[in-house]
């Protein structure tokens, strides 16, 4: 009971999300010793949603693992595959079934809006009510704590991720991008073979509204709000599960991709700019985006990469709005200069 009562402290007491999953099925492996645990999240859109496995503890698995961060959508097991999750999605409760010579026990994880994952345990006996109860009752401080973060790290208006949360998250891609080939998926289970990350570089856009202050000076502040949230719509249907999306304030916004290529990165933010352009907003009409975008460099920092890609949107909107421009794209065409900041000087 120390061990449980330590993993939930340690639980509570981390702001990485892969890190409080991980110590979810930890505390439930030392709870129930259970032949497997795992948390699984519903990734990707409809018609196209599967399942990403976020921690996994089971036979010969010492240390929890997890799919990589960046790979093909098309790699995950789809939704369809695992009916009893789905179940356990679909009435809110948990479900318990019998799976050859163990019982499977799955219990829905979300937010106060959704849910939108499980929890998994394999047991060679039924969970009894209690058990059962003892989970869920776990479960809720997962629930709060994430309510917690959410609050901590989203824009209340949007719901996109806030600017306090870029710093970790840009740092962490970095990490990713600067590491010599991508490490191989580990195995979720017996079954499940290996997957792979997709290889592919970072790259940081910076959104902005075109005539944004217009709107609020013609329609007033609530129209211009309107605006916002649906543009913030707008982003999560254009851009892809695992891309990370911000508000930075006001009418500026920001997206961490991972693509293959530049070309491949302009295809995605041409994708938003094209759907925010045919995009009736009620009351306002026509709007439109400026969109400026770099690749992340070894030993970039969140301020030098944000820079670039902001250079970028500022010649857009010089010449005319409603674009996509890629800041390396610009340097070569001699419409831009490159610099370097050191120390805060700029080197040209």
């Amino acid at each position: 009971m120390s061990a449980l009562v330590d993993h939930l402290a340690g639980l509570t007491g981390s702001r990485d999300r892969d890190v409080v999953d991980v110590t979810l099925v930890q505390a439930i492996q030392d709870l129930l010793r259970p032949a497997a645990c795992a948390v699984y999240r519903r990734v990707g859109e409809p018609g196209r949603l599967r399942w990403l496995t976020r921690a996994y503890l089971g036979p010969g698995v010492a240390i929890a693992r997890s799919d990589p961060a960046w790979f093909d959508l098309d790699d995950l097991p789809p939704l369809e595959s695992e009916p009893l999750r789905c179940a356990a999605l679909d009435g809110g409760e948990p479900v318990q079934a019998r799976l050859g010579n163990l019982y499977r026990c799955v219990f829905p994880v979300g937010s106060d809006h959704e849910e939108f994952g499980v929890l998994e345990v394999d047991t060679a006996a039924p969970l009894g009510s209690e058990q059962v109860r003892v989970v869920g009752s776990i479960l809720r401080i997962y629930r709060n704590f994430h309510a917690l973060l959410d609050y901590g790290e989203r824009d209340m208006l949007t719901g996109l991720l806030n600017r306090k949360s870029f710093d970790d998250s840009f740092l962490k891609a970095l990490g990713e991008a600067m590491t010599p080939g991508d490490e191989p998926g580990l195995p979720m289970d017996q079954a499940a073979g290996r997957r792979t990350a997709q290889p592919g570089r970072h790259y940081l856009g910076v959104i902005d509204i075109d005539h944004f202050k217009s709107v609020n000076d013609r329609f007033g502040h609530l129209i211009g709000d309107e605006v916002l949230l649906l543009l913030a719509r707008l982003m999560r249907g254009s851009f892809r599960y695992r891309d990370q999306l911000y508000r930075f304030g006001g009418e500026e916004f920001v997206a961490l991709v991972r693509c293959r290529d530049e070309e491949a990165a302009c295809g995605v933010f041409e994708r938003l700019r094209s759907h925010t352009e045919a995009f009736p907003f009620p009351q306002v009409g026509r709007i439109t985006v400026s969109v400026g975008y770099t690749e992340l460099r070894p030993h970039d920092s969140p301020a030098v990469a944000f820079e670039r890609a902001d250079r970028a949107v500022y010649y857009a909107k010089g010449q005319g709005r409603n674009r996509v421009c890629s800041h390396a794209a610009l340097v070569l065409e001699g419409a831009l200069v490159e610099t370097e900041k050191v120390g805060g000087v700029e080197l040209f």
